[in-house]
């Protein structure tokens, strides 16, 4: 496995790990519902492709097959970070969030923040990131429990 930036062109496969990892892992923690709701299959390509070039992502390439991607913005807020439902435990996120502490101190942020779901809080827990406020935001009107997560770079990834 290695860790890349992402490609014009591979939104399709960003997709595919998105919607696997909701489907497949998040399922423990969210209703069918609110599952289809968060990743439906039917979502608008060219909406998704504009947001993931938005982001500018890392992909973990294993077999040069993606299998799991995130990013970090200027202010430090990780808007995705999804491992393909069929990767899962496998260091594919351990290896992004590393990615991801590596950009944010060489580019000077502080601190890290994101909205994290409940099946990836103990995830973000093991690298110091703790819970600053529960939420309940709705997605296609259905509501879905997420918390923000915070981590002061100073304590290490």
């Amino acid at each position: 496995m290695r860790v890349r930036e992402f490609r014009a062109g591979e939104e399709p496969a960003l997709f595919s790990v998105f919607h696997s990892a909701v489907h497949q892992i998040a399922n423990r923690d969210y209703t069918p519902e609110q599952i289809e709701a968060w990743a439906p299959a039917d979502l608008d390509q060219r909406y998704w492709a504009a947001r993931v070039q938005a982001i500018k992502p890392f992909v973990v390439v294993e077999d040069e097959l993606i299998i799991a991607y995130a990013d970090v913005q200027a202010n430090g807020h990780i808007e995705h970070f999804f491992v393909s439902g069929a990767h899962a435990r496998r260091g594919a996120g351990r290896m992004l969030m590393h990615k991801i502490h590596e950009v944010a101190a060489r580019s000077g942020v502080v601190q890290l923040s994101s909205d994290v779901s409940l099946s990836a809080q103990a995830f973000f827990e093991r690298f110091g990131f703790h819970v600053v406020e529960r939420r309940l935001p709705v997605i296609r009107g259905v509501a879905l429990a997420n918390a923000l997560m915070r981590k002061r770079l100073d304590a290490g990834p």
